[in-house]
C-alpha cells in the first residue's frame, strides 16, 4: 500500500493528526514524568468506592458541589478521574470568560480544533461565533463560554447517554457558580439536557437547572458548526440573536424587528 492510500485508510479510521512512527500508549503515565500534587476527594469519589455507572455519576455530583467557585470546580474536573474520556482527550476544555456577565453559551462536545487548544468554540465555529456577538455588540469577555463536557470523545464520536450523565453536575455547577440571567443553549444536547428542549422551541424557555436565578431564561439555538454548513439556518440565529439583544437592553425593544 502506498503513502498516499494509507493515509486515505487512517481517515476512513476516524485519524485527525498525525501519527507517530510506533504506537504510543497515552492510557500509561510515563514514570519519568513528576507526579501532580491532587487534592484530596469526597469519599464517594475515591478509587475503589465507585461500582457503577450510578456510582461515578454520585461521585461527580459529590465533586462539583464541593467546588465553591468556578476555579475550584476546575480543579474539581481535572482531578475527577470517573470519566474515561479524560484518558483519551488531548485537553481539558473548560469554562471561559466573565463570570459576572450575565450570559452563557453553552456549546457541543468539543471537537479536534478545541481539544487541541484546550479552549470552548475554537476554529471556524468561533470565528463564527465571534462574528454572531459582533452582530449585536458583544465579544468572548462579554459572555461565558461553556462545553458540553469537558473532554472529546476519542475520534470525535459521538458521547454516550452516560458519558453525558456524569459530565452534567460539572456543567450545572458552572451555571449554578455563574448565575446567568441568559443562556443560549447551543446544539441538540445541550437544549435537551439544561431546557428539557428540541431545537423546535422558539423563543425564551424556562431551564431545568435548579439553582438559577428565577427570572433566568433560555434560548436554544444552532451551534456554530451547524450554521457554517447550513446557511438557511442563519436566519433563525440571527432572530435569536436579536431577542438576546432586545433582552440586554442594548437597544430599546421598538427598535428590534422580529424578537
Amino acid at each position: 500500500m502506498d503513502a498516499l492510500a494509507l493515509l486515505r485508510l487512517q481517515i476512513e479510521w476516524g485519524a485527525d493528526e498525525a501519527l507517530a512512527p510506533n504506537p504510543i500508549d497515552r492510557l500509561q503515565r510515563r514514570a519519568s514524568a513528576p507526579a501532580e500534587p491532587r487534592r484530596p476527594m469526597p469519599a464517594a469519589a475515591q478509587p475503589g468506592v465507585r461500582t457503577s455507572q450510578g456510582g461515578q455519576v454520585a461521585a461527580a455530583r459529590a465533586a462539583a458541589a464541593a467546588a465553591a467557585d468556578l476555579p475550584a470546580l476546575r480543579r474539581a474536573v481535572a482531578d475527577f478521574d470517573g470519566c474515561s474520556l479524560r484518558e483519551t482527550a488531548t485537553s481539558l476544555v473548560f469554562v471561559e470568560g466573565s463570570p459576572a456577565a450575565g450570559v452563557a453559551i453553552v456549546g457541543d462536545v468539543p471537537d479536534s480544533e478545541e481539544d487541541r487548544a484546550g479552549h470552548p468554540f475554537a476554529g471556524r465555529p468561533g470565528l463564527l461565533l465571534d462574528a454572531m456577538l459582533a452582530s449585536i455588540e458583544l465579544t468572548r469577555a462579554d459572555v461565558l463560554l461553556m462545553p458540553l463536557i469537558p473532554w472529546r470523545p476519542p475520534g470525535g464520536s459521538r458521547p454516550s447517554e452516560f458519558h453525558l450523565s456524569v459530565c452534567l453536575p460539572f456543567l450545572e455547577r458552572a451555571l449554578v457558580l455563574a448565575q446567568p440571567r441568559h443562556l443560549l443553549l447551543m446544539g441538540t444536547n445541550a437544549a435537551r439536557l439544561l431546557a428539557g428542549l428540541t431545537m423546535r422551541a422558539r423563543g425564551w424557555q424556562v431551564p431545568t437547572v435548579d439553582g438559577l436565578p428565577p427570572d433566568t431564561r433560555a434560548l436554544a439555538m444552532r451551534h456554530p458548526s451547524y450554521l457554517l454548513s447550513h446557511l438557511p439556518a442563519r436566519r433563525e440565529a440571527w432572530i435569536d440573536l436579536l431577542r438576546l439583544r432586545r433582552r440586554l437592553a442594548i437597544v430599546p425593544p421598538a427598535d428590534v424587528k422580529g424578537a
